[in-house]
């Protein structure tokens, strides 16, 4: 698998700690957001689309280093926006790996020739090029032309420099197994320490929301992808290989949101790092406060067709710290790519959708203009 031993071994101690403890929710990753500006427009996210007022809103190194001591997490995923377009970047890096946390910083490349001699490589350090399939695939994802070909030369440039370096890949409706197959293939021939691969979410802000794909569509082209693999295991994945089980229809899991808590330029992003249904300022706010039976496949029309790895992977994880033996036969053939699949869950009971991210959205740029106007307040008190 494309996790470097120590940091699956760290992780591995890390969740027996807390299942032995009896601890129910507890952070995996900390997916951080310090800004969402970003210098791309990509059709399926739609986070370009906030307010400039908001695009201009940064989290300070002091934040992003009062989030990581907040939640305790091992591992901290740097997203955004881009987050290369953020001065004080390379200092956060260095804060995270000081207070020795697995960094996995996301970039869609444009940036990183640029940028790249103000990091350090170091063991727990990864750079994660934004790179969604082929140059086809890929151009057409981000709406820009060209932009493969900058990130296949980013991927080349960060391994010369000594960078440990992985992928990061979402697919949608229009991914073709055999397509897809080939451009792991080439991924590995680039020398990539691993794939990052997840089915994309409908973000409700995303422009295009006529590609995302379904669970049943998911888990098909999942089979259809690794079998052309043996299994998956012709290629390095990022992830445990009870997720890409889960991926491919094998297994039946309910979502732990919690243990990928988003940290956000809004707060900590109630439920989950997909859903912005409500902000808080605290972690332990968003553990002790949120009904998170109300979210989830099954609960939510919303979770209806997600399987993404925010929500599923800390689900893996902790299955095969609890039940260890599950992971024989994937090591010893790959992923089951054939035969019935598991039972999914059912969709009967759960409640409609709520549209309530333009609430969020008001009471941020309240408080960004009343910021705004209080030194002028003051200045004309005075």
């Amino acid at each position: 698998m494309g996790v470097p031993v120590k940091q699956a071994a760290r992780i591995g101690a890390y969740v027996l700690k807390q299942h032995l403890s009896g601890k129910k929710r507890y952070p995996l990753v900390l997916m951080l957001e310090p800004l969402f500006r970003c210098n791309l427009a990509c059709a399926g996210c739609g986070k370009i689309d906030y307010p400039d007022e908001i695009l201009n809103q940064r989290l300070s190194y002091e934040d992003c280093m009062q989030a990581i001591e907040e939640c305790g997490a091992p591992c901290v995923s740097i997203a955004g926006g881009e987050p290369l377009l953020h001065r004080e970047m390379p200092k956060i890096v260095k804060g995270f790996v000081e207070r020795k946390k697995f960094v996995i910083l996301c970039t869609n490349a444009l940036l990183l020739a640029k940028k790249i001699g103000d990091y350090t490589p170091h063991d727990n350090f990864t750079w994660s090029i934004h790179l969604d399939g082929d140059k086809g695939m890929h151009d057409k994802s981000v709406c820009l032309e060209g932009t493969y070909e900058k990130a296949v030369e980013a991927i080349k440039l960060a391994k010369s420099k000594g960078f440990r370096t992985q992928i990061n890949c979402t697919l949608f409706n229009d991914a073709e197994p055999e397509r897809v197959a080939k451009f792991f293939d080439d991924v590995m021939a680039m020398g990539c320490d691993g794939i990052t691969i997840s089915p994309g979410y409908a973000y409700e802000r995303a422009p295009d929301q006529e590609h995302f794909l379904s669970r049943e569509r998911t888990k098909n082209l999942f089979r259809g992808i690794l079998s052309r693999g043996n299994g998956g295991k012709k290629w390095e994945f990022t992830q445990s290989e009870l997720f890409l089980d889960f991926l491919a229809g094998n297994q039946t899991y309910e979502c732990t949101p919690w243990s990928m808590p988003a940290r956000t330029v809004f707060g900590w992003q109630k439920p989950c790092y997909l859903l912005g249904e409500g902000y808080v300022q605290t972690f332990k706010e968003l553990i002790d406060g949120t009904e998170w039976e109300k979210y989830g496949v099954g609960n939510y029309e919303k979770c209806a067709d997600c399987m993404v790895h925010c929500g599923f992977e800390g689900t893996a994880v902790a299955d095969s710290v609890k039940k260890p033996y599950k992971l024989v036969p994937l090591m010893l053939r790959g992923v089951k790519t054939d035969g019935p699949m598991a039972p999914d869950i059912s969709l009967a009971n759960q409640r409609p959708a709520e549209f309530v991210f333009s609430r969020h959205v008001e009471t941020k740029l309240a408080e960004v203009r009343a910021a705004k106007a209080r030194p002028k307040n003051i200045a004309a008190a005075q």
